[in-house]
């Protein structure tokens, strides 16, 4: 088991890596730079805002169909037909509500039907992630692994086409961006339907009202906190859009994007890592073992290098943003995404002691802490976008994720009453200083600004090691846990 479960870690993390990044930092960056910053700006507020209730699509249905199915293979033939009918349900519900949000926050006609499309490929992602649920629990590891990056492999060939023949400025359109996403989306999900559909032997599809009151009770804690979660890392780019000025508001939400991008592609990295730590949390947990001591070698394997990726992005900011974009506001973008790199750190944070209070099911404090969270978010917002644009957005963004996660860290303190481990934090506050002071005397040398950042990150980690909060051992004990 330790075997396989590893061995198909590696696999998923292989595949995610090679393909997402080159996604986000490739094809999705290509489309910004072609249609230009207003006009992928509002498309950016559009995908964020239907990303808001995106919730009420699934309602905690794949993570509670995900822990049934791998200890009771049998109930997929029982629930799949029932459960496909109930998120069909839902996706009715979730398409009304939202269409009737964008209406009355004063969406024009065109931005409903783009808004509409973009519907459509949340409804599928959506399903397909639901499928993909069935195939985990099955312990269809492999099949999963591929289906995880199918749907981006496709939109990969169809923009990276559309980009190439129409590359001349102001010949490629946004809408042939949504559609090639649909188009993929709807590939992914019809291989994948029947791939579960031939698991299951499902006849006919069912309506039955009483498992579906069974299921949303079962899951709907869940529900609420990424709800709530979603809103306050997902709404910045909807108030930038909505609280400025008609086309001044498309072009900071473009900014903002433009800006984000980088973060959305490490976060990644970060939630592979989570999902390798809940179940180890979870059995220690149930064997009544101490997490102390993993917590806080996750902290290091996870939250180090987060550092150092946060330091070296934020002295680089100019460079990388001009490296990766065309137009006039480089500046703007170097600005904001000097501000929320430094949300990487307690985000990366969040992902271990977050997934240990959901694997301790401390889920009513979870959602105290994140409705809280979403209310400091949204009242910030109301107060500096309006005065600073996207930077009053990222400055919004940072005090919303290190308010989260320190009071996480409080709840997992408190909870599991961890011994403060004053030597790690001291060294890790050196750790601070030595980071900035190196990026800082580095970007002073005569040469690339490549070269310096290859240096400073290359410095960095060795710092890291040299004060022994990196190491290959400790990577050893994390998957030694997984073993016992």
């Amino acid at each position: 088991m330790q075997r396989k479960f590893i061995t198909n870690l590696l696999l998923v993390l292989a595949l995610n890596l090679l393909v997402k990044p080159f996604w986000i930092l490739g094809i999705d960056r290509a489309v910004q730079n072609a249609v230009g910053t207003e006009q992928y700006g509002f498309y950016y507020a559009i995908f964020n805002f239907s990303f808001l209730l995106n919730i009420l699509l699934d309602l905690g249905i794949t993570n509670f169909n995900n822990k049934n199915i791998a200890q009771n293979n049998h109930l997929l033939s029982k629930h799949f037909a029932s459960i496909v009918m109930l998120r069909i349900l839902l996706a009715v519900v979730f398409s009304v509500i939202t269409l009737l949000g964008g209406w009355m926050i004063g969406y024009t006609a065109d931005m409903l039907k783009m808004l509409v499309a973009v519907l459509f490929n949340q409804i599928l992602i959506s399903f397909i992630m639901y499928l993909r649920s069935n195939l985990a629990g099955l312990h269809q590891f492999k099949t999963d692994s591929v289906i995880s990056i199918l749907d981006r492999l496709i939109m990969i060939v169809i923009c990276g086409f559309l980009l190439l023949t129409h590359s001349e400025p102001g010949s490629f359109q946004l809408k042939w961006f949504i559609y090639a996403q649909t188009a993929a989306y709807l590939i992914t999900f019809f291989i994948t339907f029947f791939i579960v559909l031939d698991k299951a032997k499902v006849r006919r599809f069912t309506w039955r009202w009483p498992f579906f009151v069974m299921i949303l009770k079962k899951s709907y804690p869940y529900a609420v906190l990424v709800l709530l979660m979603t809103f306050y890392n997902r709404i910045d780019g909807v108030m930038l859009e909505r609280l400025l000025p008609f086309r001044v508001g498309a072009v900071e939400a473009g900014i903002y994007a433009s800006a984000y991008r980088l973060l959305d592609a490490a976060n990644m990295i970060a939630f592979l890592f989570a999902g390798l730590l809940l179940p180890i949390f979870a059995r220690m947990i149930k064997l009544k073992e101490s997490v102390e001591e993993i917590a806080d070698l996750s902290f290091s394997l996870l939250v180090i290098p987060a550092m150092i990726v946060s330091c070296c992005c934020a002295f680089f900011s100019y460079e990388m943003m001009d490296l990766l974009y065309e137009g006039s506001y480089i500046d703007e973008s170097a600005k904001v995404f000097r501000i929320l790199m430094c949300c990487f750190v307690p985000i990366a944070s969040t992902y271990i002691y977050g997934t240990l209070l959901t694997a301790n099911g401390n889920l009513r404090q979870l959602n105290i802490m994140a409705s809280t969270g979403m209310l400091i978010n949204i009242l910030l917002n109301f107060i500096l976008i309006p005065r600073y644009s996207a930077t009053g957005a990222a400055v919004s963004s940072i005090v919303t994720q290190s308010f989260t996660c320190l009071a996480q860290v409080i709840m997992v303190r408190r909870t599991f009453r961890f011994t403060p481990n004053y030597t790690l934090w001291l060294r890790i506050l050196l750790f601070i200083g030595l980071c900035i002071g190196i990026n800082y005397s580095v970007h002073q040398l005569p040469v690339h600004w490549m070269v310096q950042f290859v240096i400073s990150a290359g410095a960095c980690f060795g710092s890291a090691f040299l004060l022994h909060l990196i190491s290959p051992r400790n990577i050893y004990r994390i998957v030694r846990y997984e073993e016992a």
